[in-house]
């Protein structure tokens, strides 16, 4: 589906909150904010968005539900090494994502961090083994409101001390939400909290549109366009609001992260693709223009019999894409993983804590 077939009225520009002095340059809003197409997200580009190529860049999964410290790497991945299980802190799994994204432009690199796990002693243990140097971060984006994405930040930067950086977080984040299982059983989603983040320096900043972060080498898609029928939401996913707890399928504020790398193409980072993964890839296709997807890693929330009946359409289309390594992490599930493996064996990369790939 095409933006024009779908009738959307003239764009507007709105007003957006800048942030500068903390990226070397200044936070971009990029999109124009349509007047309708909710059901589209708010954050569709009339043009192409001018992403910066990137001679490469590097994604360290630094929390994850999985992790294997024997596993071999191959060409473009790397594996996390023990040496002494008796000598130091080991890596360890949660049900969670945080990646650190890395770009690199002749001699300089910089870096953000995508996600924050579910608790703060995950996150900062694996950041400690994996020696990430938390002072040279530039960013943080959360891709939504949901605690496995974004509770591993709590007092991280009272460990690590106290800086003034950026964090990027989309509206609707700030929710509380739930699931509620078809037997009645309720697992609680509590959101972020802005006062605690704001507590530990963070300049938290709203955007539910397009975002160009590192100078404009990296791209937060804001809120995904939903193109594709079979994905359609999370239907036992609700939120609360001033009327009481309301079905929430939805899920608007899923966000990933997008990098276009010199002659490869796009490598996508996203934290569950509430949105859909196909709408994911399709919508960062859309958003910059470029079609060959280099790389995709993180969540596809393909897990539960909910979600399992479009295992089949959801990897025909990366099948049909032809994205060049697929890296199906966190939410993704045993049977979804298992199917991309069969069908993309070239393609495919086994996610685990402490995994670099790099394009």
């Amino acid at each position: 589906m095409r933006v024009a077939d779908l009738g959307i009225a003239a764009p507007r520009r709105s007003r957006v909150r800048r942030s500068e002095s903390v990226l070397g340059g200044e936070l971009r809003p990029v999109g124009l904010e349509p007047t309708l197409g909710f059901m589209l997200g708010s954050g569709l580009a009339a043009e192409p968005v001018n992403v910066e190529a990137v001679d490469g860049v590097e994604v360290t999964i630094v929390v994850d539900n999985f992790v294997d410290v024997l596993m071999a790497g191959a060409e473009g991945v790397h594996r996390y090494l023990a040496y002494d299980f008796a000598d130091r802190d080991q890596l360890v799994a949660e049900h969670g994502f945080s990646a650190l994204v890395t770009v690199r432009s002749g001699q300089e690199r910089s870096a953000l961090l995508y996600d924050g796990g579910l608790t703060p002693a995950a996150l900062g243990r694996n950041l400690d083994v994996l020696e990430i140097p938390i002072e040279e971060l530039r960013a943080i984006v959360i891709s939504h409101g949901h605690a496995d994405h974004h509770g591993g930040l709590e007092g991280l930067f009272r460990r690590f001390g106290r800086r003034r950086l950026p964090l990027l977080i989309h509206p609707e984040a700030w929710r509380e939400r739930k699931i509620v299982f078809p037997t009645g059983a309720e697992l609680r989603l509590p959101p972020p909290s802005r006062g605690d983040l704001e507590a530990e320096g963070l300049e938290v900043v709203e955007e539910r549109r397009q975002t160009l972060l590192l100078d404009g080498r990296v791209l937060v898609s804001g809120q995904v366009e939903r193109s594709t029928g079979f994905e359609t939401g999370f239907p036992i996913h609700y939120a609360r609001s001033d009327a009481g707890w309301e079905p929430d399928p939805m899920i608007w504020d899923d966000q990933n992260v997008i990098v276009n790398v010199s002659g490869k193409g796009l490598v996508i980072v996203s934290g569950c693709s509430h949105a859909g993964a196909v709408n994911v890839m399709r919508n960062a296709q859309r958003l910059t223009g470029v079609q060959r997807v280099a790389g995709f890693i993180g969540g596809f929330h393909l897990t539960g019999g909910i979600f399992e009946p479009i295992i089949g359409s959801t990897v025909d289309a990366f099948v049909a894409a032809k994205v060049g390594r697929v890296v199906p992490a966190h939410c993704t599930g045993w049977k979804a993983v298992h199917v991309l493996a069969q069908a993309m064996p070239e393609a495919f990369v086994q996610p685990a804590v402490g995994t670099v790939i790099s394009f």
